[in-house]
């Protein structure tokens, strides 16, 4: 037997008995209520002055008895028996109403999240009628009978318009909103007569072909981003930032559906966004049958638990999703052990979010007993894999140093190209030195650093000289510690080379933000990286006033486009005179 929920304060015990009989009901199967029951609810919910609902199965069986508003008493997502946006969940609510009026937005917003069957309104007395000898014969003043239907009109949201926005990935989709059919006040009488079975019948083959109609990948995540502005950034960085989390997402293979996002002066410590936004990301996610929900900023184990309940779909943060590209993408066996190492270091600290399956047994007979928890169990493993893997990170990290070692005992001087992922940096690599190193248009699309030969000319006697380029990974905002901290080896290449060649990518809306993200993460090096040249990449695809402004902002800068081939000789003889000066300042 299901708990009462709702504000049970005040209540009786002979009133929370007459709740509690309501749970030995059982309606037929093909009817929606009867008037027998739905006389008894409204008898009750008129004693105590409350609005009161009732959840009923396919089966006609009670299973959850609420006080309140249908919006107060919903069944969270998580224990809802089904779920998805091609189907209805299974059950029903008949709910009563202090006043006479149709049901209102909030209880339609709950019948959509929680995808009813069906929702009954019984707008009550408050009194009751009686009959000619005296004593009160019913409760129930006219009834309404609302349910989702199919969707029929499709919208589109911007991200400059309202307090939503879509992604550059999604401008061109258009995105249902969920749509509901109310009936007409009627009476007992004629809503019990309603044919049940056949309504929800017709309802879930609409939506079956509603839902097989969309183009729907079967391997894809299907994603809904939030955002969350604060008051500590301007609306072209935030917007910035949404739109790389939308390509980060799309890079993992996921499918961007909308993007949802929220201005708050402070960040809500439960679920990040308030409560109302908390509602609308949960019904759009359901609306849309989206399995993922995505946020632009690092999630405690709490918030991911409270949002999931509420939600009723996974939840990931920005720090996951670079994660899950990061494991996809490595293919060296140093790759693929950083890689590991970071997620387990991401994880360690959340494996109490991971809800009831690694709680403890619990208190009581037949519970307790000297043996570890779960939670325990896969703490101690995880540990033991950590301190193996950072063993032979540091393996990898002596092995480096030495090749590195016997390089600078050759007297080869070295270049590290760095720059914000995505810049061409091995675009650059392959042109200069026919590398053959993976290129796509993807964030992170190489990991693993890649060292090359080149000649270049001397600064001094413009006799050609041989250098090492090495491509490095690729930089971005907030880099997660996790992966600073794993990716030790990695960027030991800019800090021990000679000197840095820093990529921009100048045909990007944001690049002067990529400079100073590039800069902060180079600042916080262990070891200060040599001078750097900085030289812009994709001149061809920039505007005019851009590379006006960047020949202001950086008039020692070399433009060039490594994919058309431009400006490759002037960056030869730029790259000779930058090792000429870093090799004779040491």
């Amino acid at each position: 037997m299901e708990t009462i929920f709702g504000n049970l304060q005040g209540l009786k015990s002979s009133q929370l008995k007459q709740l509690q009989r309501l749970y030995h009901q059982r309606l037929p199967g093909d009817r929606v209520t009867t008037p027998e029951f739905s006389q008894r609810l409204a008898a009750i919910s008129t004693e105590i002055n409350l609005p009161v609902c009732a959840y009923i199965n396919r089966r006609g069986q009670v299973i959850r008895v609420g006080v309140g508003t249908p919006r107060q008493t919903q069944i969270p997502p998580l224990e809802l028996p089904r779920y998805g946006a091609e189907r209805l969940s299974g059950i029903r609510c008949v709910a009563t109403h202090l006043k006479p009026e149709p049901p209102n937005d909030a209880a339609l917003t709950a019948m959509a999240m929680q995808r009813l069957d069906a929702l009954v309104v019984l707008n009550i007395t408050g009194t009751g009628f009686t009959k000619r000898g005296g004593g009160a014969t019913g409760y129930v003043k006219e009834a309404y009978l609302a349910h989702l239907t199919a969707q029929d009109t499709r919208i589109s949201v911007n991200i400059n318009s309202g307090n939503n926005g879509a992604s550059e990935n999604d401008k061109d989709n258009s995105l249902p909103t969920p749509s509901w059919h109310i009936s007409p006040p009627m009476s007992l009488d004629v809503l019990s007569n309603q044919d049940f079975i056949d309504l929800v019948e017709e309802l879930e083959q609409e939506f079956q072909r509603e839902f097989s109609g969309q183009d729907v990948s079967s391997d894809r995540d299907r994603v809904v981003i939030v955002g969350v502005m604060t008051d500590k950034t301007t609306a072209h960085q935030f917007q910035d930032i949404v739109i790389e989390l939308g390509r980060l997402v799309d890079t993992a293979g996921g499918e961007v559906l909308q993007t949802m996002w929220q201005k708050r002066s402070r960040i809500h410590p439960q679920t990040v966004v308030g409560e109302g936004k908390v509602q609308e990301i949960a019904l759009t996610a359901q609306t849309l049958g989206a399995n993922l929900v995505v946020f632009d900023r690092d999630l405690s184990p709490s918030q991911v638990r409270n949002l999931e309940a509420q939600i009723g779909v996974r939840v990931v943060d920005r720090t996951e999703v670079i994660l899950d590209i990061f494991a996809q993408r490595a293919q060296s066996r140093a790759g693929k052990l950083q890689v590991e190492l970071a997620q387990l270091e991401y994880m360690m600290p959340r494996l109490t979010g991971r809800g009831q399956a690694m709680s403890r047994l619990g208190g009581g007979i037949g519970t307790r007993g000297p043996g570890e928890t779960k939670l325990e169990t896969e703490r101690r493993a995880i540990s033991k894999r950590i301190s193996r893997l950072q063993q032979e990170v540091n393996q990898l990290q002596a092995h480096r140093s030495r090749l590195r070692q016997r390089r600078q005992h050759e007297q080869i001087p070295s270049i590290a190209v760095v720059g914000y992922t995505n810049a061409g940096k091995s675009t650059l690599l392959n042109t200069l030195t026919n590398a053959e190193v993976y290129v796509a248009d993807q964030l992170f699309a190489t990991l693993d650093p890649t060292t090359r030969r080149l000649i270049v000319p001397g600064a001094t006697n413009n006799i050609p000289q041989e250098i090492l380029i090495t491509d490095t990974v690729g930089f971005i905002h907030e880099l997660p510690d996790a992966l600073m901290d794993a990716f030790r080896a990695t960027l030991e290449e800019v800090t021990e080379a000679d000197a840095l060649l820093h990529l921009v990518d100048l045909s990007h809306p944001a690049w002067l933000s990529h400079v100073r993200a590039v800069r902060d993460i180079l600042g916080i090096m262990p070891i200060t990286p040599g001078p750097a040249l900085v030289v812009f990449n994709k001149i061809d695809q920039a505007s005019s006033e851009t590379l006006t402004l960047a020949r202001e902002e950086f008039p020692m800068a070399v433009f060039i486009s490594a994919s058309e081939r431009l400006g490759l000789e002037t960056l030869r003889q730029r790259l000779g005179q930058l090792i000429h000066y870093a090799v004779s300042s040491q």
